[in-house]
């Protein structure tokens, strides 16, 4: 590991000798790229207000000034010290700043004494090992609430062609038990139960190339026609599945698509199929939609399929999408509902084995109008759905060989006796 440092060091100091931008991102275009990344890397990022912030890899300052004009105060980390003095330099005059000469890897930091950890191109330079000892510093370095952000943004995919550029923003919480059964996390129960990866791609079998609800392309045509999308307009998909949805609204609206889904296991499987559809305009977010914070008037449209159904607050989540839609904007749901109480036993041990939160239409409806919204439509599709199930139900019994290779491949873990 010593020697493996040793090399990053030497090859360092030779990239580092003008503590240039190029010098510092490996990249004669570094300046474009800059000014087409920063927008987008601070629109991401949570209130800095009051908050003392880390920043590893700090290089040369490019993103050190912007951070030191949000927050309390600001301490820039970097390996090399010709980049230190450079950002000491420029920003220097700045009184909330402390600049730092260190190796993230034997840097030690008080413990909760920081609010927001941000991190740029560094982690990639790091070995296994390494980063999982980083990782749980910086989780005890990290305040109660606080955030880590990690950036390959989606400036690299669109500049570069090159898709496997993810962002994340974690926030230092207590775990809890969730009342999903033997589950940490609700985020646990759905990878490891609800969406395993193979359950996900009988799914995918049965509902079409891309999809994992009901009616697959068919069903989604028609939704999206109400929409009346046109191009440039921004979308979110909240619960976006593997992505279908957003590939064919991008593909034939010319739209940009933002798909959230708080399973891994989905956005992997989207991540997997951007890859191959080639479309910078369609990025994805491992996110929780009752957490995720995006500025007002942030999107002309937000969909959503199937997906609301997991969520207990509905009314609060209704009102963050208001908020998150531009004057004018239009949202669309589809989701399961529920016909009035009494349910039969059977339906309710369903309902609570699969950690369901269900509403009448006209429920639905209520919560959304409550949240402000205008002109609300609730309608009861169960006949237009029945039929469409009977269709794939019949579409299984043909697929019935398929289904039960796909599992085996995952070993039959998810096969039911």
């Amino acid at each position: 590991m010593e020697r493996v440092r040793d090399d990053m060091t030497q090859f360092w100091k030779t990239h580092s000798q003008n503590a240039t931008l190029e010098e510092m991102m490996l990249d004669t275009h570094a300046q474009e790229l800059t000014e087409q990344e920063l927008p987008e890397i601070l629109s991401m990022l949570p209130s800095l207000e009051n908050c003392r912030v880390l920043e590893l890899g700090a290089g040369i300052g490019r993103y050190t000034r912007h951070l030191l004009t949000k927050a309390q105060h600001v301490i820039a980390v970097d390996f090399m010290e010709n980049f230190v003095e450079r950002n000491r330099k420029d920003n220097g005059h700045y009184s909330n700043a402390t600049f730092l000469q260190a190796d993230v890897t034997k840097l030690e930091i008080p413990q909760n004494s920081i609010d927001f950890i941000f991190s740029n191109w560094l982690l990639m330079y790091l070995s296994d090992e390494e980063l999982h000892s980083l990782a749980e510093k910086m989780l005890g370095w990290l305040r109660p609430g606080g955030f880590f952000f990690l950036e390959s943004p989606a400036t690299i995919v669109q500049m570069k062609n090159n898709p496997n550029q993810i962002c994340w923003l974690l926030e230092k919480v207590q775990r809890s038990l969730n009342g999903t059964d033997q589950f940490k996390t609700f985020q646990q129960f759905l990878d490891q139960k609800q969406y395993t990866r193979n359950g996900i791609l009988r799914y995918e079998k049965m509902f079409g190339a891309g999809f994992v609800s009901t009616g697959g392309l068919s069903t989604t045509k028609e939704f999206v026609d109400l929409l009346d999308l046109k191009p440039g307009e921004k979308v979110l998909d909240v619960g976006c599945g593997i992505g279908g949805g957003d590939f064919y609204m991008a593909k034939t609206f010319g739209v940009d698509v933002l798909g959230l889904d708080l399973s891994e296991n989905m956005v992997d499987i989207a991540l997997e199929r951007a890859a191959q559809e080639n479309m910078p305009s369609v990025m994805f977010e491992v996110a929780d939609a009752t957490k995720r914070i995006f500025p007002e008037s942030s999107f002309d449209v937000i969909y959503s399929r199937d997906t609301i159904l997991h969520i207990t607050d509905k009314l609060a989540l209704f009102k963050r999408f208001f908020s998150w839609l531009k004057p004018g904007g239009r949202l669309l749901i589809s989701d399961y509902c529920c016909g009035e109480k009494p349910w039969t036993p059977a339906f309710e041990t369903y309902v609570k084995q699969r950690g369901y939160i269900l509403h009448t239409p006209a429920e639905y409806g209520e919560f959304i109008r409550k949240a402000g919204f205008s002109e609300v439509q609730a309608e009861d599709k169960t006949s237009q759905f029945i039929q469409v199930i009977e269709e794939e139900l019949q579409k299984a019994k043909k697929l019935k060989h398929e289904f039960i290779l796909v599992s085996l491949e995952g070993g039959g873990k998810d096969l039911k006796h």
